[in-house]
C-alpha cells in the first residue's frame, strides 16, 4: 500500500520559519503531482502548492513569496520551506500525491501552529 509520510511541523513565533517534508513509499506507479494542502479550524481544506513532476509549481496567493516549494522525484519528496509564518497559516497541513493513472494519496497531516 502506497503512503505519505509527513514530517516538520510544529510550534513557531510570527515571522519564523519551518520546513515540511514528504516523502511516498510504496506507490507503484510513477507520481505526477505532488504538494501540500492544509486545513485550519473550521475552514475547508485549501491547496498551498503543488508541482508536477516537470515542474511547473503553482501556489496559493496567500503564500506566494514566504512558501517554496521544492521536488526531488528520484526520492519521491517534497519539501515546504515556509519563511515569514503568520498566525493564519495555522492549520494541519497535508501532502498530497497523485500519479499518472488518476490515483490520490493523501499524507496523515502534520500540525503548524504560528503564535502572534
Amino acid at each position: 500500500q502506497g503512503q505519505l509520510v509527513e514530517s516538520g511541523g510544529g510550534l513557531v513565533q510570527a515571522g519564523g520559519s519551518l520546513r515540511l517534508s514528504c516523502a511516498a513509499s510504496g506507490i507503484h506507479f510513477s507520481i505526477n503531482n505532488m504538494g501540500w494542502y492544509r486545513q485550519a479550524p473550521g475552514k475547508q481544506r485549501e491547496l498551498v502548492a503543488s508541482s508536477s513532476r516537470s515542474g511547473r509549481t503553482n501556489y496559493a496567493d496567500s503564500v506566494k513569496g514566504r512558501f517554496t516549494l521544492s521536488r526531488d522525484n528520484a526520492k519521491n519528496t517534497v519539501y515546504l520551506q515556509m519563511n515569514s509564518l503568520k498566525p493564519e497559516d495555522t492549520a494541519v497541513y497535508y501532502c498530497n500525491a497523485q500519479t499518472y493513472y488518476s490515483s490520490t494519496y493523501w499524507g496523515q497531516g502534520t500540525q503548524v501552529t504560528v503564535s502572534s
